[in-house]
């Protein structure tokens, strides 16, 4: 593989018009379906979306027209880049996903402990009790000292944290 090989920055700016385009013209329909136009109070529930879904394809439009003169050998990223981004972008949704199952404070500490020691290199035992003081911290800081209540899992049940 050489060593600039990846996606080509017109390409990538051709599917991200594309895309946000695509976003926008869907933005548009629901506001078309809820009416745009003005009720006898005031603007009806899909006035300004519908003017923001325009917004959102016009500058699409200009990205999609501007990306033709890119010069067509431009890397966007080398694989090697984007794979990092994919390492760390992946764990992250699988926590987002996983908070409302078992908790922030779990996701939390599973996430740290993780990247501690997967990107890191930390050694486990290491990482698990960095990870399980910051987030000792974190529930003192939000749950007692702000009173804020955090998502919490099974496990902060049995604890009756």
């Amino acid at each position: 593989m050489a060593r600039n090989a990846g996606p080509s920055q017109a390409g990538v700016e051709i599917g991200v018009a594309v895309a946000t385009a695509a976003f926008g013209l869907i933005v548009i329909a629901g506001s078309l379906r809820v009416g745009i136009g003005w009720g006898t109070d005031g603007p009806r529930s899909g006035f300004f979306p519908f003017y923001v879904g325009l917004a959102i394809v016009g500058a699409s439009i200009v990205n999609l027209v501007t990306s033709f003169g890119i010069e067509r050998r431009q890397v966007f990223a080398e694989w090697s880049q984007l794979r990092q981004v994919v390492a760390v972008v992946i764990p992250t949704a699988i926590y987002v996903f996983a908070v409302p199952w078992i908790g922030l404070y779990v996701a939390s500490a599973l996430l740290i402990a993780g990247f501690m020691v997967w990107l890191g290199g930390y050694r486990p035992e290491r990482a698990v009790l960095l990870a399980v003081a910051i987030m000792a911290l974190t529930y003192l800081t939000f749950e007692r000292w702000f009173l804020v209540p955090l998502p919490k899992g099974p496990l902060e049940d049995l604890l009756g944290l």
